[in-house]
């Protein structure tokens, strides 16, 4: 799975709108949803954010890994 479908997917989990995600961003709605179409890349800082707020993994979250594993914390 693609990390553009897999960041789709997540938030999609928690019932939240683009809008939610991007406020989360502090971004507009229109660039989070060029994330989630392809149209423009997710900046590594903004994949680390979700990473955390969606408790996932990296690995997860980029589609490097099926394996939902919980975000690391310190």
């Amino acid at each position: 799975m693609q990390y553009l479908e897999r960041i789709r997917a997540l938030r999609w989990d928690k019932d939240l709108t683009q809008t939610d995600v991007a406020n989360l961003l502090y971004i507009d709605r229109t660039t989070y949803t060029y994330y989630e179409l392809g149209k423009t890349r997710i900046p590594l800082d903004s994949m680390l954010v979700l990473a955390k707020y969606y408790d996932v993994s990296m690995d997860y979250l980029s589609g490097a890994s099926d394996i939902k594993t919980a975000y690391p914390r310190k």
